[in-house]
């Protein structure tokens, strides 16, 4: 187990999550402009992920990959119509 801590907010630890926020938000641009350049499939996905993760160094870095992969995988599943839905849309 972590020995992770809840405590009150603290200057230090605000300049650390808007660091995280910051490298987050890069990471993210990198790979929205990856995948519009290659497509949002898997391989841009990938490629994107790849991109981002090396971009951003450290601990962090293999953090974005992760959760990049993990949403790619999220995205395409949801993207995929279901046997269900029948083609059908809902109607208001």
């Amino acid at each position: 187990m972590s020995d992770t801590k809840v405590g009150m907010p603290t200057m230090g630890g605000a300049k650390e999550a808007l660091i995280d926020y910051g490298l987050g938000l890069g990471g993210g641009i990198v790979y929205a402009l990856s995948s519009a350049f290659l497509g949002s499939g898997f391989i841009g996905g990938l490629v994107g992920a790849i991109l981002a993760g090396s971009m951003i160094k450290g601990t962090r870095g293999s953090i974005i990959a992760t959760i990049l992969g993990f949403q790619s995988i999220v995205g395409s599943a949801q993207a995929q119509p279901t046997a269900s839905s029948g083609g059908n849309q809902d109607v208001m």
